[in-house]
């Protein structure tokens, strides 16, 4: 449904904080990198056994399948921010606090490659639901966390947020 490419948020578009994601993701239509995303990062996941999901770098660190676990509950999270603000819903919504996720999450006793489908699955759902959006719907804007972002910085975000924890996995677990 897309009528243009739908191209990297300006700064005022999203807080200052997102920039370390949002400028790791390269030109292009974001709705293309997110898509292909789930062809790269899955490739990764699937590639690793059930025991690397339980690697951790370093003591105190996450394991694997809690940043598997992590990246699905992000991006719901965000997906819904950008649903919610796509149909012009101007409600605040509150953060949330990612270590309790992590914490709470039930990550330690999931397959590995049962998190690694989900990862695929969501990511499904969060293409479909950008892909359907109409021009206007992007350049909405909400507040989350006390901060106010548009429908396409969240895209962004999304995606970046992907691209760091997919080379955190990479550098730092499966080297």
């Amino acid at each position: 449904m897309n009528i243009r490419p739908i191209t990297k948020p300006q700064a005022e578009e999203y807080a200052p904080y997102y920039d370390r994601y949002i400028s790791l993701v390269n030109g292009g239509d974001i709705v293309d990198t997110l898509q292909k995303q789930i062809r790269e990062t899955t490739a990764l996941l699937w590639s690793r056994s059930e025991q690397d999901g339980e690697i951790r770098y370093a003591p105190g660190k996450w394991s694997a399948k809690e940043i598997v676990g992590h990246l699905i509950d992000s991006e719901q999270i965000l997906a819904y921010r950008a649903l919610r603000f796509a149909r012009n819903d101007k409600t605040p919504i509150e953060g949330f606090e990612q270590d309790d996720y992590v914490r709470n999450g039930p990550f330690a006793n999931c397959r590995f490659a049962d998190l690694t489908a989900q990862f695929g699955d969501v990511r499904k759902t969060t293409v479909a639901l950008f892909r359907n959006l109409d021009e206007e719907a992007w350049d909405r804007r909400g507040v989350a966390n006390q901060n106010e972002v548009s429908v396409r910085a969240l895209a962004y975000i999304i995606a970046g947020h992907e691209l760091h924890h997919r080379a955190i996995l990479q550098q730092r677990y499966f080297m």
